[in-house]
Parts: C-alpha cells; structure tokens; sequence
C-alpha cells in the first residue's frame, strides 16, 4: 500500500480526538511521530489535511472528505486481518469477554459447552460491564471481546458487530414504593421520585444525572436498589424475571418498554484471536437464530 497504514491510522484518531497529542497517547506514541506521520501523508496526497493555524488542528474540507475514504481503507484492512487469524489458526492461551446485562444469556450453555469441546486448553474469563466500561476494559487490553447496548458512537479503534436481537427494558419499581399505586403515570411522577441509574466508572461527570438520583455500575446492583424500595430504576426485563424474585412492579407510562439493539465490540488494536472471532459468529448466529424463532 503506497500509504503507511500507522500514519493512516494516526490521522483517523488526531481527527476524532481533536488534537495530536491525544491520538499519540491513544496509540502510545509520542507526539512528534503523530506529527511527522500525518505530515507524511500529507506529502503523500498532495493535500492538506489539517489547518494548523488554531490552537488545535482542525480538519480542512478536503481532510473530512479523505476521513471517509480512510476509514474505508482501514476497516477493509481490518478485515483482511480478522480473516488471516482465523486461517492461520494460531489460537489464543487466554480469552476474555465481557457481557452487558442487556445481553439475554439465553444460549450461552450451549455456546460455552461448543467452545470447551472446540478449545480445551483456553483459559476463558467472562466479565460483566456496561457501555463505557465495555469500551475500556477493551482500549486497555484487559479484555477482547464485549457486548453492550447500542452507542450513539464508538471510537475509532472499536471495531463494531450488530447482533440481530434486542432486549426489552422497563421501569420497576419494589411493589411498595409510591409509584406502583398510581394508576396513571407521567414524566413529572418519575421526576419527584428517586432514580437508580446506571453510572458506569467511564461515564464522564458532564452526563451524570442530576436531582434526587442513586446510581450502581451495574444493573443487578439497581435492581437489588429497586426492591429495598429506593427509587424506580430502568432494568432488562429478562434481569427482572430471573433474578427479581416477583418482587418488583412495572410501571406503566408512555414510551414504555423500549426494545434495545446490542452490539458486539472488540479493539482493533488489539484484537481476538481465532477462538475470540469463532465465539463472535457463533454469537451473531445464535442471535439471529433466536430472532428467526420469536418471529415465527
């Protein structure tokens, strides 16, 4: 490829991140290679990518039309290497994953006894983690594979894979809270009462709740928050039936439940060997078994 693939890399993340020095933490690089390499493509195109006059760089016009066609070349190269591990076979000693409680375990028996048969000698570790805590554990290198909820957007190096089923979520409350005895309910119900909330550890300050809030970094810890009666908490109803106990009521309002979309994510930096992308398709798979099932 006439262009270096670290350079494309290095000007996909400074123009995501906004700034040179955060892609070269990012990709654990210094600063000056960030630099010299997307001055090098730069140079290679012809073009000027960024305007450096500011007090940060800012993508030209013509930057954000190559941003595309870069990141096209990348997820093609990507690709490329998903399918040379899988036909090299060189399986990896250790795979972690990590789960969203909004993922329905309704297979994983079964999937987790296929792969003890397929991958004897892997020592398999499962997490449960949430949203930006998935994304983390994934950017740190403490994990390969994740699921989570649906993100408005993911960064640069997350590779993404939409799994075909979705998960239902409610409002619950304990059945002696205040809110399960109205009959009628609406927004400002919900806002004179308490919220659980999920506040995972990467949530950053600017998006936390405000007001009369409780949070946990997970669901299972909201839903024990909900029967001691604290406040209503947003939950899977899958979450509810197995572990509630009977002990919680729905709250019936407007917009009420919603069907969530779980996505499958893994670092592309870092990403999972043969035994990682052989457990991701038999996820895509399963998922799309059990939505042809409900369908029918």
């Amino acid at each position: 490829m006439r262009y270096s693939p670290e350079a494309l890399l290095a000007f996909v993340e400074a123009a995501a991140l906004g700034s040179f020095s955060a892609a070269a933490r990012k990709l654990r690089k210094s600063q000056s290679t960030i630099s010299t390499a997307i001055s090098n493509l730069e140079a290679d195109l012809g073009l000027a990518l960024f305007d450096r006059q500011a007090r940060q760089p800012v993508l030209t016009d013509v930057g954000r039309k190559v941003l595309g066609q870069v990141q096209e070349i990348l997820a093609a190269s990507e690709r490329l290497e998903a399918l040379s591990i899988r036909l090299a076979d060189n399986v990896e000693p250790r795979l972690t994953i990590v789960f969203s409680d909004t993922y329905q375990p309704n297979h994983h028996d079964n999937l987790l006894k296929h792969f003890e048969q397929r991958y004897q000698d892997i020592e398999l570790e499962c997490m449960v983690a949430e949203d930006g805590d998935v994304l983390d554990l994934l950017q740190t290198g403490r994990a390969h594979l994740g699921m989570l909820a649906v993100q408005p957007e993911y960064p640069p190096d997350i590779a993404v894979a939409r799994l075909p089923e979705q998960t239902e979520m409610g409002l619950f409350v304990a059945h002696h809270h205040p809110l399960a005895h109205i009959p009628v309910l609406s927004p400002s119900h919900l806002a004179s009462n308490r919220q659980l909330y999920l506040n995972t550890f990467a949530l950053s300050s600017s998006a936390r709740h405000q007001g009369r809030v409780w949070s946990a970094p997970g669901y299972l810890m909201l839903l024990e928050m909900a029967e001691d009666g604290f406040g209503w908490a947003e939950l899977p109803h899958w979450l509810v039936k197995k572990y509630g106990g009977g002990r919680l009521t729905e709250l019936k309002i407007r917009g009420w439940p919603k069907l969530i979309s779980v996505d499958a994510v893994w670092s592309k930096l870092t990403p999972p060997g043969p035994a990682g992308f052989w457990l991701l398709e038999r996820l895509k798979e399963n998922a799309a078994d059990q939505a042809a099932a409900l369908r029918d």
